[in-house]
């Protein structure tokens, strides 16, 4: 028969056997072991799950913006040798700008064809530059502004045309390309000067030369 000891062993044929309670208790440890696994695995499946979107998301934008980068790029080489093709041509000076003429038309939303074309028309592309300044063929003031290089004669230019000097502002900011030139030099002075620039930029090339190049 069996007997209930101090310990809470229970006697069964001379041996101890343990209680119900006590493997009850085993079973329920051992359940938890298995379930433990489960539960701690599911919350880093789920965040390194976040961290794969993440980080998919990040690389597609960074794509995106490469490649719109390279775009850009293409647009802008394509536009300078444009440019360079025809000062090259005629035997001008200015041959080789084509590429800051393409960059600072771009950064001031203008017309790529329009820098050069008044270059052309002020100076036969640097040929004939004004005699009492340095480096003006755009012929910018009526020939009394100097710059210290080519290339500041040409972010100046850019810069204003573009409308983004607020002393100039009103003359050229939301202005056409034909708005753009009367300002520039007025039907009054020169008639037939917006037509005669904007017939150079026809020869220099298409307004959208480049921009839907994918090459």
């Amino acid at each position: 028969m069996e007997a209930l000891l101090d310990k809470g062993f229970l006697v069964s044929g001379g041996h101890r056997t343990q209680p119900l309670y006590m493997k009850n208790q085993k079973l329920r440890f051992v359940e938890s072991l298995i379930l433990l696994p489960m539960i701690t695995i599911m919350p880093s499946q789920t965040v390194l799950s976040q961290k794969f979107n993440t980080a998919e998301v990040s690389l597609t934008f960074n794509q995106a913006i490469d490649s719109e980068a390279n775009i850009q790029a293409k647009t802008l080489k394509i536009q300078a040798e444009a440019i360079n093709a025809y000062f090259s041509l005629r035997n001008m000076p200015l041959e080789g700008m084509g590429m800051k003429m393409a960059i600072e038309a771009d950064k001031n939303n203008i017309d790529w064809r329009l820098l050069p074309a008044i270059a052309v028309r002020e100076s036969t592309g640097g040929k004939n530059d004004c005699t009492r300044v340095s480096h003006n063929f755009f012929g910018w003031g009526s020939c009394k502004i100097s710059f210290k290089s080519d290339i500041e004669a040409i972010e100046t230019v850019a810069k204003n045309l573009g409308g983004n000097n607020p002393n100039t502002a009103t003359h050229y900011a939301d202005k056409t390309i034909k708005q753009i030139l009367r300002a520039y030099n007025p039907p009054s002075i020169v008639p037939n000067y917006a037509k005669q620039v904007m017939s150079i930029m026809n020869m220099i090339g298409p307004e959208d030369l480049g921009v839907n190049s994918n090459s």
